[in-house]
């Protein structure tokens, strides 16, 4: 069940990158639900087009623009810029949903693993997120919202690459904040822990294997160990990210928003 109205983000141009991943997929469709002009970005075309024809039943063409680039890539991330403007007007909210996963112990990792998890989950995001801003600070206008994970917040064993960009993320995402604010620019994080998604399941798929144990015995493991017994959902992730891109929270700045079931608390 949605809590927000059709015009909660009525007049703002929102880019999603990850759009064609199951976080931003579902995003996507909450913040078009909200009136939003939204840019839908990933790499996998098919998959974005998909995501356009799903929106078009939610909200009207002129209101969406799917731009297919890979945002490691400097002319990638200067053509999503420029044509999202071009198609829909100056940019007011960045979701940087973007990210991969991967990695296990130190003694295992290669440091081309390392280096790739960086660049997609944290310097790609970097960079991109600097291009809009500049926009944002002449507009004196932006909300950002970068996901994150627990993974930005405690470690776990045999999760060191994929821990190291998402503290990353979480560290940039304060240090951002408390400069951007001056400029009326929020900046926050949300932290999922096992959400119901592609990438939680791969997750789940290689701790079943370290474990020698079936991938559905780890996942009820993983249920265990939750307070609430279950996996957060993409659409809960969805409307805390649609949360934080209103006017409903103009004093949360630089926050990382937990969705843990009760796992992490402090």
């Amino acid at each position: 069940m949605s809590i927000f109205s059709r015009d909660a983000l009525a007049n703002e141009h929102i880019v999603i990158t990850g759009a064609t991943g199951d976080i931003g997929f579902e995003t996507a469709k909450v913040i078009a639900s909200m009136g939003a002009r939204i840019t839908i970005n990933g790499r996998n075309e098919i998959k974005l087009e998909n995501l356009k024809q799903e929106l078009l039943e939610i909200t009207n063409e002129d209101s969406i623009a799917a731009i297919a680039a890979d945002i490691t890539k400097d002319q990638d991330r200067e053509k999503l810029v420029t044509k999202a403007e071009q198609r829909l007007g100056a940019i007011t909210g960045l979701v940087n949903a973007a990210g991969i996963s991967g990695g296990g112990t130190v003694d295992e990792l290669h440091e081309e693993e390392i280096e790739d998890i960086m660049q997609v989950n944290y310097f790609s995001t970097f960079s991109l997120t600097k291009m809009i801003y500049q926009s944002m600070i002449k507009q004196k206008k932006g909300q950002i919202v970068n996901v994150a994970s627990l993974s930005g917040l405690r470690a776990t064993r045999g999760n060191s690459a994929y821990a190291s960009s998402k503290f990353a993320l979480v560290g940039w995402t304060q240090s951002l904040a408390v400069e951007a604010i001056e400029h009326n620019i929020r900046v926050n994080a949300v932290c999922p822990g096992f959400v119901d998604s592609e990438m939680a399941t791969q997750a789940i798929e290689r701790k079943a294997e370290q474990n020698d144990i079936s991938y559905e015995d780890q996942l009820e493991k993983v249920k265990q160990g939750l307070p609430s017994g279950r996996l957060t959902t993409t659409t809960e992730v969805g409307n805390t990210i649609a949360f934080l891109l209103t006017d409903a929270t103009p004093n949360i700045v630089g926050e990382s928003v937990k969705i843990s079931g009760g796992s992490v608390m402090r």
